[in-house]
């Protein structure tokens, strides 16, 4: 006997057909916001054929990445922190410093903690591509503009 398939789940193969570009100016934007939006996109939230378990998500593409703000004293206080694998070598660097340094890792790990933690949020961190400046090299692919709120 045939199995019956549900129309309103969506495919791999059909998810991948659909996927579309979006760019996202983060000039003067507060990235918890911008955070939230990007890992929408990246989830397939967005679409009205949303399935939880399938990469349908799109391609985003940041811009102006060092221009992004944090509210409050974050700058000051919020610490980033790593390990490096050796015994007592947790390395810690504040807001301020990080987006000084290294503004695409800020925004990775923001949008990173929104994601699914397994192999599902590494497929889907894979489209993201951050850009520190207002230039990208994905014209060919026509992508549009999204606007955050």
């Amino acid at each position: 006997m045939p199995q019956r398939q549900n129309s309103s789940w969506l495919t791999k193969e059909a998810a991948q057909t659909q996927r579309e570009w979006y760019v996202i100016d983060l000039d003067g934007v507060v990235l918890g916001r911008a955070a939230t939006k990007i890992a929408t996109v990246l989830r397939g939230k967005h679409k009205p054929n949303y399935t939880p378990n399938t990469d349908c998500g799109d391609f985003v593409i940041v811009l102006n990445a060092g221009r992004v703000k944090l509210t409050g004293n974050k700058l000051k206080q919020k610490m980033y922190r790593y390990h490096t694998g050796y015994v007592g070598h947790l390395r810690e660097q504040s807001a301020e410093k990080q987006l000084a340094e290294k503004p695409e890792e800020a925004i990775r790990r923001a949008v990173w903690g929104m994601l699914p933690h397994g192999m599902l949020g590494r497929q889907q961190m894979k489209k993201l591509k951050i850009e520190r400046g207002s230039e990208h090299g994905h014209a060919a692919q026509k992508p549009r503009e999204l606007t955050i709120d």
